[in-house]
């Protein structure tokens, strides 16, 4: 890149980053769509039906603004993404199960594309690029896979159709001209590729580390950026240059949440009603949930801290509650334990941190009974992460959500297994939709000290998170930001992250 005056700019070598986007191998997606291929076959198997036919899926298509000729900048539909990493959209794809070979579909281009959106691609290069055997027209779809059929009357295509438990939308089977002369089932891809989307493979790993890396990068920036009497949009454009600038990020996971003071107790603060504009203050807490998007994989991180770079007395109470949480359930994580478990284990912790702190009375075994942490912390302890910030699998066939207050907010209630990507995310928030009838229900208000809870009123809500890999003994934290609140106010004070192994917070304490 060119930068002032003529010199260069090295994305890697800049004081602002040491990271450089990774290479994407193709064989990734080659990988998945092996995985996918023996998963089916062991089913057809077991069902002791025949090994043909063809896994079929539509990617996404190009949108416009409404009725206009503005067109969004597009993204690939995840399940596509996952098997065949294009890009590009009006795409379809197959697999053949009695063959193993992958076929892609591009969408045959009007020769005016040349002149307004660059050079057309031939068949041979997306083969090339895409890693596949085959690339035909869509135009072609009926006769190709009639050809490559080797079984007994019309093929028989295997269609994405299933529910998201996380959204409650179903996802679209394939649709093209000519449909009505295949056999269909629409019943055994959309589990299989979902639990094979479960557990990630070396080659995800490495772009889903990226995607924290870089994001984790981001969230510092912003702390060593942020002054009292900004907007909290101007945190959000801080992260979003510096993983596109830096990291080669177009795309978040998500849309980013800028929360500060009362905001914070908005769990999903951003959208476009609360469009991260206000004003902060000094004694302000800052809540800064973002993440950034790598070649369709994702991160999902959390930072919470003063935005004046130093805690008080009150924020420090509720922030170490939080990491307390955040940290047990991490230590906690491994094979087989169960997640229901973990997120029972951050309310206890957050609920006992907060009796220490006088601002609950009584027996925590009593509280958890009545569920007074889903007064505090009514949403799940995390998410299943990787393409899509709430990867799907969450809920196995037949298991059905719990029906309590904050256990019916977990987006999974399964146990972890090795390879999984799971967010850990434990919050303390003081909402007056939930405190204020807590505080007068007869069963929970005699938890409450009401003097001290008063003084929190405006305070808003601190959530800490991480994504997390299960390992085969444990677990591993991809998120790398300072966390101890000694460490937020070093890193905000200029000190280098990591920090020195000679730095000493008491005697930084005694300076300032």
């Amino acid at each position: 890149m060119a930068g002032p005056r003529g010199k260069a700019i090295s994305m890697a070598s800049s004081s602002e980053s040491s990271l450089s986007p990774p290479a994407v191998p193709m064989e990734l997606h080659a990988v998945n769509r092996d995985k996918l291929l023996n998963y089916i076959r062991q089913q057809l198997s077991v069902c002791s039906r025949p090994l043909h036919g063809f896994v079929f899926l539509q990617g996404g298509e190009e949108r416009t603004r409404y009725c206009t000729d503005h067109v969004e900048l597009f993204r690939q539909e995840s399940y596509f993404a996952h098997l065949f990493g294009v890009r590009e959209p009006g795409f379809y794809g197959a697999i053949d199960i009695a063959s193993g070979k992958s076929i892609l579909f591009a969408p045959r281009l009007p020769a005016d594309y040349a002149i307004w959106l660059g050079e057309i691609k031939s068949l041979h290069y997306l083969q090339k690029r895409y890693m596949v055997d085959m690339v035909y027209h869509t135009d072609e779809i009926v006769q190709v896979l009639h050809d490559q059929y080797n079984g007994s009357g019309n093929p028989l295509l295997f269609l994405l159709h299933g529910l998201n438990t996380d959204s409650n939308n179903f996802s679209k089977p394939a649709e093209f001209e000519g449909i009505e002369k295949f056999e269909i089932d629409l019943t055994i891809l959309h589990p299989t590729l979902t639990e094979c989307r479960v557990i990630k493979s070396d080659l995800e790993l490495v772009l889903i580390q990226f995607a924290n890396d870089i994001s984790s990068e981001a969230h510092i920036q912003v702390m060593r950026k942020i002054g009292v009497g900004m907007k909290e949009y101007q945190l959000e454009s801080m992260f979003l240059h510096h993983i596109y600038m830096y990291g080669g990020c177009r795309h978040c996971s998500y849309t980013c949440i800028c929360a500060t003071g009362e905001n914070s107790s908005v769990l999903h603060y951003g959208h476009a009603a609360a469009p991260n504009d206000r004003t902060f203050e000094d004694g302000d807490m800052a809540l800064l949930d973002m993440g950034a998007e790598y070649h369709f994989y994702g991160s999902d991180i959390t930072c919470s801290f003063p935005v004046n770079g130093k805690f008080t007395s009150d924020q420090s109470l509720i922030y170490n509650a939080v990491l307390e949480a955040h940290n047990a359930v991490i230590s906690a994580m491994k094979p087989e334990v169960s997640w229901v478990d973990m997120h029972r284990l951050a309310e206890k912790i957050i609920l006992g941190s907060l009796k220490e702190g006088c601002i609950l009375v009584g027996n925590v075994d009593d509280m958890m009974i009545e569920r007074l942490g889903a007064v505090f912390m009514p949403h799940g302890l995390g998410h299943f992460l990787g393409i899509d910030t709430h990867d799907p699998g969450g809920y196995l066939k037949g298991m059905e959500k719990l029906k309590e207050p904050g256990l019916r907010s977990l987006r999974t209630t399964r146990k972890l297994l090795e390879g999984m990507v799971i967010t850990v995310e434990p919050g303390c928030y003081f909402i007056d939709a939930l405190l204020v009838p807590a505080m007068k229900n007869e069963n929970t208000s005699k938890f409450f000290n009401h003097e001290v809870i008063g003084r929190f009123k405006k305070f808003g809500g601190v959530r800490i998170e991480s994504d997390v890999l299960v390992t085969a003994n444990g677990s591993k934290n991809m998120t790398n930001v300072p966390r101890e609140t000694w460490e937020i106010e070093a890193v905000m004070a200029g000190e280098p992250w990591p920090l020195k192994k000679s730095y000493c917070p008491e005697m930084a304490k005694e300076a300032s």
